[in-house]
This record gives structure tokens, C-alpha cells and sequence, in this order.
């Protein structure tokens, strides 16, 4: 006959059973199969879901080894990808922790949450801007500013300090429950886990030479950045910058404030600005405490008459336009296609994204109208 203790831990492994289950559904994406090691994992998917949830329960579990090549576009940058088994783990700990993260998390946090990202980005800096302006009643100021290599930089040791804490409230009743423990463990071994160490480099070395040393893992110090591109990356960003938003909503007392990751604004009217510009001292300074830094050339401070960049996207006094990037890359495609280098479902993808702004001149200007009527 089992002990109280004993049923207890069974019934959670029981528990536990389902939501790794549900865990390795979502990390399947959606049913495609693209890498080696996920056709591998699901060759004997409930023999490697039954190790996998033995490991975690013995508390055995550590990262794999993951590998890490150069992407271009849309810039230049390093990717870590972990091993299918690890991606598991990550979607165990996102769908248990990130519905409380969620509902902490300041309104203007736009990236990496379920119904939000760049284009509320850009429309609630829009209305931003028309709130503080009282509909373009009086003139208002826009203060951009980024964290300087923000996935870089971030310290580990206090990365995990944010996210036990905020399970320490998540469980604030249940702290001695299994479901505790578990994601206590878990997310020690994610977040102190070193990514560089015995990581596999996919393409050629020579790949790094002209990539920033801010920008990428192996020239960091040890204990210091985490990969990007994973879900709990994406969710403990959030995390990390959560400290920000509150500080500069709360503390500082700016209403009209809005982040996407490192990308961050504060709208304020032209008697504000002076107070704005000494905050932004306040704001260094408590990034500083967390160990990050706002990037020397990446401040702008323009009146709401000149319109802004952000995400992708100019926001003018009542529409919005395609950013440099976009435009760039939108030409593009349209010489890529007339020169049967790209199928013209690349365009059809570009123009799903620039009905959100004020396009048809853009579109007129990126091909020629008439021949594109010829063509279909």
C-alpha cells in the first residue's frame, strides 16, 4: 500500500505524463517535420517521452547539445537551435508559467505574447500619439531608444533570480507541490545552462568574422546572454524587461510608453520633453543595476510632424508607412519575380503585410501596375 507521499508523486507523474504530451504536440509545429532529431524523437515517441519524463522526475534532466549557425536576413546575427527533445522541455515550462506571466505583464508589452506583436506595436504608438496630442491638437515628442546586444548581455544568475521569484508568487499556496519543484529545477538548468559549451557550428567559421562581438555568445563573459530564437528566450525577455516597463511606467510616471523586446518609446508632450530627456539619464542608470545598456546610437528624439520608425514601420500624424526594410525587401521580391527568381507567391506574402499601412503608392512605386494586370 502507498504511502500519502508516495500516491502524491505518482499522481503527479500521472500529471505530469499529460503535459509533457501536450508539450511534444506543440513543439511539432503544428504537425511539419524539419529536423533530423525530430523524425528521430518521434520514431519511438512514447519511449522518448516516458525517458525524457523520468529524467525530469529524478531530476536528471540537463540541456542537450544544440548547434548554431549565421542567419542574414533580416540582419546579420547568430542562432543557437536546440535539440527537438529540449524544445519539448521549453514548451513544458511556457505553457505552465507564461498565462501568470502574462497577466503581469504591462499592456504595452508587445513581443512574444498570444494576440499581440508588431502591428499592435506600431498601432499603439499611433495612439500613442494621438492621446498625447489630443488628436494632433498640440505638437508631442517621441523618445526611441534600444538596449544595446539586449540577449547578449543579460545575466544569467539574475535572469534566474526574475523567473523564481515570479513562481514563488505563481505558487504562492503550493510551494511544497510537485509542479513547484519541477519548474524550480527546470528553469535552473535552461537559464544556467552555458549554450556555447559543446555546441555544434553549422557552416564555416569565417561566417562570424564581420558579425559585432556584442552580437554574438562566444565573445561574451561566462555566466552572461542567452540564446536567441527559443520560447523561453522569448518569454524571459519579457521577464527581464518587465523590471524596465514597471520602472518607467510606475516610477517614472510615463503613461504613454511601449516595448517591443529591446525597442522601446515614450511619448510626451513639448513641455515634457526637457524632464523626458534628464529621465533618460534614470533610465541608464537602472539598466546599469540589471547589467544592460541602451545603445549610444540608436536614441531618436523627433516631433510627432516628422513621423517615426519603429518596427518596420513609419507612424505618421494619422497613417502609417512601410519602413526602409520593408520597402527594400518588398522591391525586391518584385525584381526577384519579374526575373523568375522567386514565385510570385513571395509578393502575395509582402502584400499581405503592407495592406496594414497606407500602400498604394508604395505598391505602384515597387512594380509596374500594368504588367502585373498583364501577367494574370
Amino acid at each position: 500500500m502507498m504511502t500519502d507521499e508516495e500516491w502524491e508523486r505518482e499522481s503527479f507523474r500521472n500529471h505530469l505524463a499529460v503535459l509533457l504530451r501536450k508539450a511534444y504536440y506543440d513543439a511539432r509545429k503544428n504537425g511539419k517535420r524539419m529536423t533530423h532529431d525530430e523524425q528521430e524523437f518521434e520514431e519511438n515517441e512514447d519511449i522518448n517521452l516516458r525517458l525524457l519524463l523520468d529524467d525530469i522526475m529524478k531530476r536528471r534532466y540537463k540541456p542537450s547539445r544544440g548547434t548554431v549557425h549565421i542567419v542574414n536576413k533580416p540582419v546579420k546575427r547568430e542562432i543557437f537551435a536546440a535539440p527537438f527533445r529540449d524544445r519539448i522541455v521549453h514548451h513544458l515550462i511556457y505553457n505552465l508559467v507564461y498565462p501568470w506571466w502574462d497577466r503581469h505583464f504591462i499592456y504595452d508589452s508587445y513581443s512574444c505574447r498570444v494576440g499581440k506583436g508588431m502591428k499592435m506595436g506600431y498601432d499603439r504608438l499611433d495612439y500613442h500619439i494621438r492621446s498625447a496630442s489630443l488628436n494632433y491638437a498640440r505638437p508631442v515628442c517621441i523618445v526611441k531608444l534600444d538596449i544595446q546586444g539586449f540577449f547578449m548581455s543579460m545575466s544569467r544568475a539574475r535572469l534566474l533570480e526574475l523567473a523564481i521569484r515570479g513562481l514563488k508568487k505563481q505558487y504562492m499556496v503550493k510551494l511544497d507541490s510537485e509542479e513547484y519543484k519541477m519548474l524550480k529545477f527546470l528553469w535552473t538548468q535552461i537559464i544556467m545552462d552555458d549554450p556555447v559549451k559543446g555546441v555544434r557550428v553549422v557552416g564555416k567559421r569565417s561566417e562570424w568574422d564581420d558579425l559585432p562581438p556584442e552580437k554574438s555568445l562566444f565573445n561574451q563573459p561566462p555566466g552572461v546572454g542567452i540564446v536567441i530564437g527559443n520560447l523561453t528566450s522569448q518569454l524571459l525577455s519579457n521577464i527581464f524587461l518587465n523590471e524596465l516597463d514597471r520602472f518607467v511606467k510606475y516610477r517614472l510616471g510615463y503613461k504613454h510608453y511601449g516595448r517591443y523586446v529591446d525597442d522601446f518609446y515614450i511619448v510626451v508632450t513639448a513641455e515634457q520633453l526637457p524632464q523626458a530627456l534628464r529621465d533618460v539619464k534614470a533610465i541608464e542608470v537602472f539598466l546599469k543595476s540589471m547589467g544592460a545598456k541602451l545603445h549610444p546610437k540608436k536614441r531618436v528624439v523627433v516631433s510627432d510632424a516628422q513621423g517615426v520608425e519603429f518596427l518596420g514601420a513609419y507612424v505618421h500624424r494619422g497613417y502609417i508607412l512601410p519602413g526602409k526594410r520593408v520597402t527594400k525587401n518588398f522591391r525586391q521580391a518584385c525584381k526577384d519575380v519579374e526575373s523568375g527568381a522567386r514565385d510570385v507567391s513571395s509578393v502575395v506574402s509582402y502584400m499581405g503585410h503592407v495592406k496594414h499601412f497606407r500602400h498604394k503608392k508604395f505598391t505602384a512605386k515597387a512594380f509596374d501596375a500594368a504588367a502585373w494586370e498583364y501577367r494574370y
